[in-house]
């Protein structure tokens, strides 16, 4: 077997990323909390190692800029980007939401939400919202006016209802009769197959990335790679699998896989992946070095309780940001 780094075969993302995601993935995992802005050339040469060209980069930050997303600051000729207090916050939220789905399925007291609703023709726009309003609130479709869920979102919906003026829907919360035709069950609406499937790619392609580490294969800027490209792929999960209660899901159902192999990597790449970050920052900026860090899943999991505890106390977000770095720095140093 060679030990030479350069030579281990890395997993590759279904999709080539765009810039902006992998942008704000690579702040979010070395940069959040910070007041301190990093110069636009540092950022294009992070892209570098992902193959974006230098007006790819610099589109995004604008793009990000303009999206409230990124903070832009100049002197001289010099452009740096920063990430807003605000934008922390919703990037530890992310964070921690992508790191614990899948864990564990959720808990189910045997009682669906369903929403049945008519919308006349001439108002399909406002159909075609609601439905897509209700996939992103995990429902799927029993029959064409009828959308259903284990979860209890009947609160979401109303609101969601109101908020599009739609009067003609009725949102209940009941139990399946038994003796009810496999297709007119309530579990027909979901089609996990697909699902399955994506799941069990997933841990396949990245678990042979675990025995290149074990081996010593992986060098810091495939570090950095690797585990940019692993958190875009993951992202989708969370997005699209509808998170059903173990009573729901198939047999054979790899997402606990998938969810170990993602949390195991993400961790045990983030030593390696900072260097490389260092590395490039320090090209441009090396009065930032230090203040670059990874975090894996034990600090986003304090950050995000921290986050909340200073949330009920009615902290200022500037408050928040200098607590959550005092937190960020205090817990790389135990690393």
């Amino acid at each position: 077997m060679t030990t030479d780094p350069s030579r281990a075969e890395l997993p590759r993302p279904q999709n080539g990323a765009e810039p902006q995601l992998l942008l704000t993935s690579l702040l979010g995992d070395f940069w959040y909390w910070r007041d301190e802005h990093i110069p636009a050339t540092a950022l294009v040469r992070l892209l570098a190692d992902f193959d974006v060209t230098s007006d790819g980069a610099r589109a995004a930050m604008r793009r990000l800029a303009a999206r409230g997303l990124l903070a832009v600051s100049r002197s001289g000729r010099t452009t740096a980007y920063g990430i807003p207090a605000r934008t922390s916050e919703v990037i530890i939220e992310r964070t921690h939401r992508m790191l614990t789905f899948g864990a564990s399925a959720p808990e189910w007291d045997g009682r669906w939400t369903v929403v049945a609703f008519s919308v006349p023709e001439q108002d399909r726009g406002v159909r075609t919202t609601l439905r897509s309003r209700l996939r992103v609130l995990h429902f799927a479709a029993l029959y064409d006016g009828v959308w259903v869920s284990p979860h209890d979102r009947a609160r979401e919906v109303l609101d969601m209802l109101g908020e599009l003026g739609v009067r003609t829907a009725t949102v209940l919360r009941s139990e399946e009769v038994p003796g009810v035709p496999e297709r007119g069950s309530p579990r027909s609406a979901f089609d996990l197959a697909p699902l399955a499937k994506e799941y069990r790619a997933f841990a396949e392609r990245y678990e042979p990335l675990l025995e290149s580490l074990d081996a010593g294969l992986i060098g810091p800027a495939q570090a950095l790679r690797a585990r940019t490209e692993l958190r875009v792929d993951w992202r989708q999960f969370p997005e699209t699998d509808p998170d059903l209660p173990s009573e729901l899901l198939p047999e054979g159902w790899d997402r606990p896989r998938a969810q170990r192999v993602f949390v195991e990597i993400y961790d045990r790449l983030g030593p390696l992946a900072e260097i490389r970050f260092r590395q490039i920052l320090g090209s441009v900026a090396p009065g930032l070095v230090d203040f670059a860090s990874h975090h894996d899943s034990a600090t986003v999991a304090r950050l995000y309780a921290s986050l909340g505890d200073r949330r009920a106390h009615g902290d200022t977000p500037f408050e928040q940001a200098a607590q959550a770095r005092r937190l960020a720095e205090a817990a790389r140093r135990r690393g």
